[in-house]
């Protein structure tokens, strides 16, 4: 559980360097079957960490409205979709 919480704790950044790293070292294939699995659980926390960090991000970004002419009339939320 202590692990969750470090990982809940880091930044976007952070997370993605960690699981660049973890990729990385899967896909080269040098560890132990053990090693992927546990490996693979962190890759997972981590993906997750990085999801929660983009969504509320992206609740915090807002379009600018403009006019005809170009010039800014106030912003709306941001809708990806």
């Amino acid at each position: 559980m202590s692990q969750e919480k470090n990982i809940s704790e880091l930044s976007f950044e952070e997370a993605l360097k960690k699981l660049e790293e973890i990729v990385r070292r899967l896909e080269s294939g040098d560890t132990t079957l053990e090693d992927s699995i546990q490996m693979y659980s962190q890759g997972d926390a981590l993906k997750k960490q990085c999801e929660a960090r983009l969504k509320a991000a992206q609740k915090k970004i807002e379009q600018i409205s403009l006019d005809q002419d170009g010039r800014a009339t106030g912003t709306s939320p941001f809708d990806a979709e």
